[in-house]
């Protein structure tokens, strides 16, 4: 690794222009796991090539923000016009129990920014905060699963999509950490050459972790609504949806999802949805350092012994024989 990211590290030492800034307002409850995937890329963009970025912590209050992990946070900074005026990106953190309530004075700041040219991007359930102000009509746009129906109520404007990331333009939106991570990435090719993210993924995404997957394709040919309830398993293996969510989310019955997955796939949608979470699971204990603990945890077990049953039903081994590629 390392000699293969020296070209990266020595191809533009020096980098002309004013770094690129970004800011971050993190709202209660925000998800520390995808605001890091950004932040990650951002200060792996600056190990590469020195000083091309620069990052700031905003609350909407003086207080701390507490994130979904428990972790509490002080913000570097109140978000106000004065500190809008500084950016060039503003990431709107949302969260999984991040409440969907936005007052005059938040939105006020957000439709400021827009019309001051700040892009601006949403991770989790960020993007319903943009569609509440209005900056997402005429945008396709990305929102976790289980707050895309309040989205498409108060955006009508909006095509909300169920995948991972979507980059429309001047706005950027990630439903997952892993969606965050390519969403930030887009950002940094919009700014730089090739060689510049083809060394962030070199370090950030070779030893990939619990959430930075790699987006599989599916190899055979499939229905539009099957491959939409096959996108969001994908995209939610550590909290497996439920088939009804699955089936509302696609807009279609119980019964034809059941037949689409027998007919096109040729397995139940539990079953393929377990095969997706199990083969992760594999990749995870294959390729990183991460305990069977965290691994069932990441792929959506409730219990190490119920992924041990599982994973030793689905192989013939339990887990812990699994063979480590990485120390």
């Amino acid at each position: 690794m390392k000699g293969k990211n020296l070209r990266y590290l020595h191809e533009h030492e020096c980098q002309p222009g004013q770094a690129a800034r970004a800011g971050f307002l993190l709202l209660e409850h925000f998800s520390l796991p995808a605001f890091t995937q950004v932040l990650d890329t951002i200060v792996t963009a600056n190990l590469l090539r020195p000083e091309l970025f620069t990052t700031k912590t905003f609350g909407l209050g003086p207080g701390e923000v507490v994130s979904d992990l428990g972790l509490v946070i002080r913000p570097d900074a109140c978000l106000d016009m004065a500190q809008i005026a500084t950016l060039d990106l503003l990431v709107v953190c949302g969260g999984y129990r991040t409440e969907l309530k936005a007052d005059d004075a938040l939105i006020g700041l957000l439709q400021r920014a827009g019309e001051q040219g700040v892009m601006l991007a949403g991770i989790w359930n960020g993007a319903w905060f943009l569609g509440r102000a209005g900056l997402l009509d005429g945008y396709r746009c990305a929102i976790h699963p289980e707050h895309r129906p309040a989205l498409e109520e108060i955006a009508r404007l909006t095509q909300v999509t169920s995948e991972a990331f979507v980059v429309d333009r001047d706005r950027f939106t990630a439903s997952s950490p892993t969606g965050s991570f390519y969403m930030a990435l887009e950002w940094v090719r919009t700014l730089y050459d090739k060689g510049l993210t083809d060394g962030i993924e070199d370090i950030l995404a070779f030893e990939a972790s619990r959430y930075r997957r790699i987006k599989p394709a599916l190899k055979v040919s499939v229905s539009g609504p099957l491959r939409e309830v096959v996108h969001l398993m994908d995209a939610n293996l550590e909290e497996p949806l439920e088939l009804e969510a699955l089936c509302l989310y696609a807009g279609r019955s119980r019964r034809q999802i059941e037949r689409l997955f027998k007919e096109q796939l040729g397995a139940t949608p539990q079953r393929y949805y377990m095969d997706l979470r199990i083969t992760e699971a594999r990749r995870l204990l294959q390729h990183t350092t991460l305990t069977m603990v965290e691994v069932s945890v990441a792929c959506g077990f409730v219990s190490p012994s119920h992924f041990s049953k599982c994973y030793s039903a689905y192989f013939g081994y339990r887990p812990s024989k699994e063979v480590r590629l990485v120390r």
